[in-house]
Formats: structure tokens, sequence, C-alpha cells
């Protein structure tokens, strides 16, 4: 090994060390005194794990690697021990300390991508405490028992779902074990603003919990302030910058969603769900400053982890699955575009993952079809979430939120379909 690759190699051993050891130097409020493993600590233990690794290299032995972890985890059980008779426990910094010979053993090896990325995995989770200990605060028995069920079937499931495709010719796109993977991806996106929603909470803000609710379902932060709306008509400006955050955040996650699955899709559909994005957003801003202040009110999401929705998706996936290729074989690209806007009414994620399984493979959907198809069911989408609005909410409401909504269905819908009717 060249001398300059070995010496980057160590470097990238210390740079680690240090970044976790900055992030326990700020673990503790106290800065005045000698934290137990900072800095230096952190950066030494990785050179030793380093140190070994290449020591190990050289001998063709792994006695002195193991030594060194041997070492580190006998030093870090008789703390654990000391600290546990003084009523201190907690095993964060002794097992961060220990997996930093890892670290820097993935370092020597030459895996310092793998590295880096482990010590920023690292460095997130001993970042997190607060947010996980208040998480903790508001997590649910029913909440844990949703999740567990989830995963479990989810983990049982997916190895004995077939990996074929079924259906008479030209319909064999039914392929089980695919369209459950898309039910778990779904349904891992609304976890995940259901999660944000738990450790931020709705009172930090209508608009953040727009935000929020936009990651998991844009349908049900409209209907919870299309009620709201009516009670209390004053706050219409922050309901209607709520509702139109998430609306934003919806186009934005469909551009994820599609990128995912089918990357070649994204070059027809990032352009139209990002202009509508952002006039969205631009219209949020000037609401925000027509405010005078902002409300804090909560807003209920359900745990998403439940079986029966999960189902009720997949089968809405298969169906449109379905009635797209249906209406691809017997009508062209027209049928496409209709089907997509009566899919769209239901379900927008579900139609943007056929359309980018459709669109795989050279005898595959056209990208083009395909992309504006799923501009389409999200332009759907939105109107009948407009119609919720316009036939339920409070006059107030309606008449703040209709620029916004405007913009965003005709600046989507006209970047998508002009250049099909040029």
């Amino acid at each position: 090994m060249a001398e300059t690759e070995l010496f980057l190699r160590f470097g990238v051993s210390i740079a680690i060390g240090v970044l976790i050891g900055i992030q326990r130097e700020f673990a503790y409020d106290n800065h005045n005194h000698e934290v137990p493993a900072g800095i230096r600590t952190y950066s030494l233990i990785s050179l030793l794990g380093c140190s070994s690794a290449y020591l190990s290299d050289i001998y063709s032995t792994p006695l002195p690697f193991v030594t060194a972890v041997s070492v580190m985890g006998l030093y870090s059980a008789i703390l654990y021990f000391l600290d546990a008779k003084n009523g201190v426990v907690g095993l964060t910094t002794k097992v961060s300390a220990l997996l930093m010979i890892f670290v820097g053993a993935f370092c020597y090896a030459g895996q310092l991508e793998f590295a880096v990325a482990l010590a920023v995995a690292i460095t997130l989770i001993l970042s997190i405490k607060v947010e996980t200990h208040e998480l903790m605060k508001h997590i649910t028995r029913d909440d844990i028992a949703a999740t567990l069920k989830f995963s479990v079937i989810t983990a049982i499931v997916i190895p004995v779902l077939p990996n074929v495709m079924y259906g008479p010719v030209p319909f064999n796109i039914f392929n089980p074990r695919k369209i459950w993977l898309f039910v778990v991806f779904i349904s891992s996106i609304s976890f995940v603003g259901y999660l944000l929603a738990k450790i931020v909470g709705s009172r930090k803000g209508i608009g953040l919990t727009g935000l929020i609710g936009g990651i998991a379902s844009s349908t049900a932060v409209t209907i919870s302030f299309v009620d709201r709306s009516k009670e209390m008509p004053s706050l219409s400006k922050s309901f209607a910058l709520a509702i139109l955050v998430a609306w934003s955040v919806m186009f934005v996650r469909l551009i994820g969603v599609v990128a995912v699955f089918n990357v070649a899709l994204t070059s027809t559909v990032w352009l139209p769900l990002l202009l509508a994005s952002v006039v969205g957003l631009l219209y949020c801003l000037y609401l925000w400053r027509k405010q005078s202040k902002t409300h804090g009110e909560e807003v209920t999401f359900s745990n998403p982890f439940k079986l029966g929705p999960a189902i009720k998706f997949g089968l809405v996936f298969a169906i449109i699955l379905f009635f797209s290729k249906a209406a691809l074989h017997y009508f062209g690209s027209n049928g496409v575009y209709l089907s997509s806007f009566l899919a769209g009414l239901a379900d927008v994620d579900a139609i943007a993952f056929s359309m980018a399984k459709l669109a795989m493979g050279p005898d595959g959907l056209a990208i083009s079809v395909a992309g504006r198809a799923i501009v389409i069911a999200a332009a759907a989408n939105t109107i009948l979430k407009g119609c919720l609005i316009f036939g339920w909410a409070a006059p107030e409401l309606k008449r703040d939120i209709l620029p916004g909504f405007l913009l965003m269905l005709v600046v989507s819908l006209a970047v998508a379909l002009i250049p099909m009717l040029m």
C-alpha cells in the first residue's frame, strides 16, 4: 500500500473521531468540566482501531485487533459497574466508544465511504437523545401494538409472496411481492410523518402541522381544517396556510416516490410538480405575512401502521395497475390519462407507483405518457381536496385558499400538457 493511501486512511479515522468527539463534548450541559470522553478520546480510540487492524494485517493474525476490542470492552464494562455503583446508569458513551474501534478498522480496510456513513449514523443517534425521550412521552400502547403488528406481518408476508408475474398476456403485470413492497414503502412514508407529529407536536404552529401532515396525508390535513374552519373562521388564513403547505409537500413527495422506482420517469414529472409546489409555497409566504399571529391547534393523526389501510392500498394499487394497462391496450395514451384522473381522485401515490412500473423496460409505457398521467392524477387529487373545501369549509377559508388552489392546479397542468398540444 502506498504511503499516501495509508496516511489518508489514518487521517479519515482521526477526522471521524473528531466528529463524534465534538458531539459528545456538546452533549454535556456543563462545558467547564472534563467530559468522560470527548474529541481527544474518540480520536484516539478510532486510531486504536485503525492501528490494531494495520498490525493484524502486517503480521497476518487477528490477535492485535481482537486484543484492542477485548481491552476496550473490558474497560467499558468496568466503567459501567463503577458508574452503576454511584447511581449513574448508561451505556451510550461506552458503546459508542467501542464502536469507534470498528470504525477505525473499516478505515484501514479502505471502506472509507462506509466508515463515514457509519460515523454519521452514530453521530445522529447520539444527537437525538432529547427527541427520542420526547417521542416516548407521546407513544401509546396502541401505537406500539399497531407498529409491531405491521412489522411482523410485513416480515412474514414478504418472504413467502411469489416474485413472479401473474395475469394473461398482455395483463401479466401482477407481482405479489412487488405490490406488497410498494405497500410497505408508502406506509413507511406515512409513518415518518406520524413520528414527526409525535415528536414536534402540532402546537408548534398550524403551518408546521401542514408540513408534517403533508408527509403523512395531505387529504387528512384538508379534512381536519375544513371542519375547524366552521368553528374558528377567524383562523382562515392559518388554516389555508396549513392546507397549502400540505399540498405543496405532496407534490414534492410524489417526485421522491417516482424517483425511488423509476429514475427515468422523473425527467417528465419533476418540473410540473416542483413548479406547483413552488407557487403553492410562495402563496403560503403571502398568507404567512398577512397573519397577525400564529395559533397552535392540535391535529390528531392515527397510527398509519395498520393492516386494514395497507391491504386497501395494495388492492387499490393492483386495480389501478390493471385498468391503466387495459386503458393503454384498448384506448392508447388517452385511456391512460382518463384512468389516471379517476384513480387520482382516490389515491395519488398508487397511480404514481403504477405508472412507474408500467413505464419500465423497452416495451413499457412511454415515459412522457406516464409522466403526464402522474401529473393529471396529482391535479385530480388536488381538485378533490378543493371540492372538499369549496363544498364544506367556512367562506373565509374558501376565499383565502382559492388563489393558491388555482395557481397550483393551472401551473402543474400547463407545464405538463402544453408540450403535448403543440
